[in-house]
């Protein structure tokens, strides 16, 4: 509830509440929730859809990739240098 009025003190519009919380949506006065859009969620995904102005794209990978980004490693007389665990 008091979370509803900060909101709408702020001048928050929407508000993205778990599911599980519309049952509670009963206690808080008509006043409060006639000045906002209550939206329930039930996944992540849902709120990333409301909170950003576009979906990220999925990027394709490969270790591959990551290793052929790293700049080339030189070793003195061509030995490797040694890890200490």
């Amino acid at each position: 509830k008091e979370k509803l009025l900060a909101a709408l003190r702020g001048g928050i519009k929407t508000v993205l509440i778990p599911e599980e919380n519309v049952k509670d949506l009963a206690e808080i006065p008509a006043n409060v929730k006639e000045g906002l859009e209550i939206v329930p969620v039930s996944h992540v995904d849902e709120v990333l859809e409301h909170a950003l102005t576009s979906l990220p794209e999925p990027i394709e990978w490969t270790e591959a990739d990551d290793l052929a980004s790293q700049p080339p490693t030189h070793h003195a007389h061509g030995v490797p240098p040694h890890t200490a665990h």
